[in-house]
């Protein structure tokens, strides 16, 4: 960075189960109450300069969700919006972009963010139906459309329903943790000890209210619905496995994030643009950014942060004993697991992410201390400014100078991670 940049904590929806209580709204919809609580953040006439938002699953209702969520949550039209995606990193990289704009001085505070609505997702036609209706509505005459008929494409004429897996492998994200699992043979007891860890931390977090300036309201619901107080290892223990049904299957629906609904928001911005934002708002300061990518027919699809990590660490001087905060996507319990496991494995540092370096070991205590995605669940869009806005809060409030890691992995083979420093609350 050749300029300070900081985040400052935004604001979420509460995160619910696929077809819970955010089930009739879809991306853009859920996202305008996050918005318009952010817009009501800032002084009167004041607005971001700029908007970067993303969501995963595609919508033919519109083409660029930041614009349209921007307008419909009735913020100045003169900003200018763009839309993001790179899979579960979504929201990250529209940070890393609100990023951008303010090191390049084109803008001091930027509203990042991104949503998902997995109950809402849209199912298509095939590509071959598709191509057959727009032609037949081109026919001038009836006769032609008449024509049009004897050609309709009948073994064509299915849905196109998204499915939650890789396009170029053909296999689910639970399918490719699986190769994972079985590669860095992590074991069942183990991904389910994660999952208890994160279910227990969220629900501590709930109790203390961590979550209360971080979640705006939708239609009274104002708290996650899914991390289980009543979560115990025994009760883990007994789930049969979801993806490889077999007797060396281990990963099951409850050390794997559930698909969910919800919407998060994000504060980028300079030291000038800091001082439009209420005080009181947790913020620290973006220090540096990575993003890595795997060969993923050949390693695991979930393990780039393995790559980005060391190579972010190793580039600001530091180990990872000198990290007070670890915050990790919880795509999967063995997708943790895996990737510290390499981030431990001096092999694996040094022959593939090319750090010579001795980073030392992760202290496993320091990692998602109010919880992960495998209890609050994993808005695809939304999940980079949920973590980036729960770092920001709990680092906040460590030792200043204390610095935080956030990582993501994402579908393709690729990862995004951020280094946070807290600059004790000074912008």
């Amino acid at each position: 960075m050749t300029k300070p940049v900081y985040l400052a904590a935004g604001l979420r929806t509460p995160f619910a189960r696929v077809d819970g209580e955010l089930s009739k709204y879809d991306a853009l919809a859920m996202s305008v109450p996050v918005l318009r609580a952010m817009q009501a953040q800032l002084g009167a006439g004041d607005h971001p300069d700029a908007v970067v938002w993303g969501s995963v699953a595609a919508n033919l209702a519109w083409s660029n969700i930041a614009r349209e969520v921007m307008l419909d949550a009735g913020i100045d039209p003169h900003v200018p919006a763009r839309s993001t995606v790179l899979a579960c990193s979504t929201s990250m990289v529209a940070a890393f972009e609100g990023a951008a704009q303010v090191q390049r001085g084109g803008a001091d505070l930027v509203l990042v963010g991104g949503s998902e609505s997995m109950s809402r997702v849209q199912i298509g036609l095939s590509q071959r139906l598709s191509d057959w209706i727009r032609r037949f509505g081109q026919a001038r005459s009836f006769g032609g459309r008449v024509g049009m008929l004897g050609k309709l494409p009948w073994g064509a004429l299915g849905l196109y329903i998204p499915k939650v897996a890789n396009r170029s492998t053909g296999l689910s994200m639970g399918e490719h943790t699986e190769l994972m699992a079985k590669e860095w043979q992590i074991a069942r007891s183990d991904q389910d000890a994660i999952a208890l860890a994160s279910h227990q931390n969220a629900v501590r977090a709930q109790q203390a209210g961590f979550f209360d300036s971080l979640i705006t309201a939708v239609d009274g619901h104002a708290k996650d619905t899914m991390p289980r107080p009543d979560t115990s290892a025994e009760r883990l223990a007994k789930l049969k496995p979801a993806f490889d049904r077999s007797a060396a299957g281990t990963l099951t629906a409850g050390n794997s994030s559930p698909l969910t609904d919800g919407a998060a928001g994000l504060w980028v911005a300079s030291t000038e643009g800091m001082k439009r934002l209420p005080g009181e708002l947790p913020r620290v300061e973006l220090v540096d950014f990575e993003m890595a990518a795997v060969n993923l027919r050949e390693e695991g699809l979930l393990m780039a942060p393995a790559y980005a990590v060391p190579r972010l660490l190793a580039r600001q001087g530091l180990s990872y004993g000198q990290i007070d905060l670890w915050e990790i996507h919880e795509a999967f319990a063995a997708q943790v697991l895996a990737n510290l496991a390499a981030f431990d494995s001096a092999e694996f540092r040094t022959q593939k992410a090319g750090v010579s370096a001795d980073l030392g070991q992760v202290e496993r205590s320091r990692i998602n201390p109010n919880g992960g995605s495998l209890a609050l669940g994993h808005p695809f869009g939304a999940t980079g400014a949920r973590i980036l806005s729960q770092a920001v809060k709990e680092l906040a409030t460590r030792a200043t100078g204390s610095y935080a890691v956030v990582s993501i992995c994402a579908d393709g083979g690729q990862g995004t991670v951020a280094l946070l420093r807290n600059a004790g609350g000074s912008s």
